[in-house]
């Protein structure tokens, strides 16, 4: 079939300028030489700054006038942004059949303008045009004219955050206790570890403060669980609620991909804690101490912390300045680089200084 699918696909590119004969794996068309593209209507209002707070709210309404392909069949809308006007990386915002219009809300506007690549807090280009198609497999992609926006985005935090709760860990089963949170890794934003103590007992992975929907645990003890709301809890880690675990220091990583984890024990031999910490930079007006969780000394925080649009590093014992090159998460080291900060906001920030990772957890945004 997958043979049969391409030679009759080749059959469809050859043979449209002749305006005989369209086809797909399942579908057969007659269709015009020159078919209609659809005509995307001009907007009464072509500046948007996309407000942050109100992101329900209806922030753009497109309507157009259907395309004609000569052929009886159902017309796919694609609504698509980019920030070009060749749509060399188009965004497919919104995917419609039988409707010729489609409204965006602050926050829908906002991702996809973030999507296409513009920059937030500052009035950008967004080109939009609608691409009509044939049938289920998308045949004769027929692009509308382009509309011209001019945006101001806000910033569009694109991760999801997780936190420890239970006996083994530093706020007990208390879901709303400054939780220590989870370090993303880099290059996957499913993947988090936590090294550090944990005693007797269990755990589990939450991803709101203050609220057990949605939680993490294992139910066989290799592969996670997650309990979304509602229905049965899943059991804790790291082997279903079976045995305590052995106080001491492990490595937990869970990744959120494959729902597959571990928990490994870590040789903290030899490392010393710093005798303080504090987070200085441009990012702040001052620089603000962390503190050390009494449970762990080798998890330091600060909460709620202002930070502007500039760069900060981690400065221990007054003297070894700790940093890297990525924003919101990572990994710093004595002597590395500034860390990003690119957006404004209030931050939970961790650091670990059992292996210089770090997360700084916007609270607003």
């Amino acid at each position: 079939m997958k043979n049969i699918y391409i030679k009759i696909s080749y059959v469809l590119v050859f043979t449209l300028a002749l305006g005989i004969i369209g086809c797909s794996n399942s579908e057969t068309f007659v269709v015009s030489n020159n078919p209609t593209a659809p005509v995307l209507n001009t907007i009464s209002i072509s500046d948007i700054e996309i407000d942050r707070v109100n992101v329900n709210t209806p922030a753009l309404t497109l309507n157009w006038e259907n395309a004609d392909f000569g052929v009886q069949s159902v017309v796919a809308y694609d609504i698509q942004f980019s920030s070009d006007e060749n749509f060399t990386n188009p965004v497919t915002a919104s995917s419609v059949q039988g409707k010729n219009s489609v409204t965006f809300s602050m926050g829908e506007l906002n991702t996809n303008a973030g999507n296409a690549g513009l920059n937030p807090f500052e009035w950008s280009n967004l080109y939009v045009r609608v691409s009509a198609s044939l049938g289920s497999q998308n045949g004769v992609p027929t692009p509308s004219n382009t509309l011209v926006l001019n945006v101001f985005p806000f910033f569009n935090y694109i991760f999801d955050d997780y936190f420890i709760v239970g006996d083994a860990t530093s706020p007990g089963w208390d879901n709303n206790n400054n939780n220590p949170a989870l370090y993303r890794d880099i290059d996957n934003p499913n993947l988090f570890t936590y090294t550090g103590y944990f005693g007797g007992g269990f755990f589990k992975v939450l991803q709101t403060k203050g609220s057990w929907t949605p939680q993490w645990g294992t139910n066989d003890g290799t592969s996670v669980e997650v309990n979304p709301g509602g229905g049965d809890d899943p059991e804790r880690f790291p082997d279903a609620g079976g045995t305590n675990i052995t106080p001491g220091f492990y490595t937990f990583t869970i990744n959120f991909g494959t729902n597959d984890f571990s928990f490994e024990a870590f040789d903290a031999t030899g490392i010393t804690s710093p005798t303080s910490l504090e987070a200085q930079g441009s990012s702040l007006t001052t620089s603000v101490a962390l503190t050390p969780l009494a449970f762990d000394g080798h998890i330091w925080y600060a909460n709620s912390v202002r930070l502007l649009p500039g760069e900060l590093q981690f400065l221990a014992n007054g003297t070894d300045a700790w940093g890297s090159d990525t924003s919101f998460s990572g990994i710093a080291t004595v002597g590395g680089a500034s860390i990003p900060v690119p957006v404004e906001d209030d931050y939970d920030i961790w650091f670990n200084d059992l292996t210089g990772q770090y997360i700084l957890i916007p609270l607003n945004i």
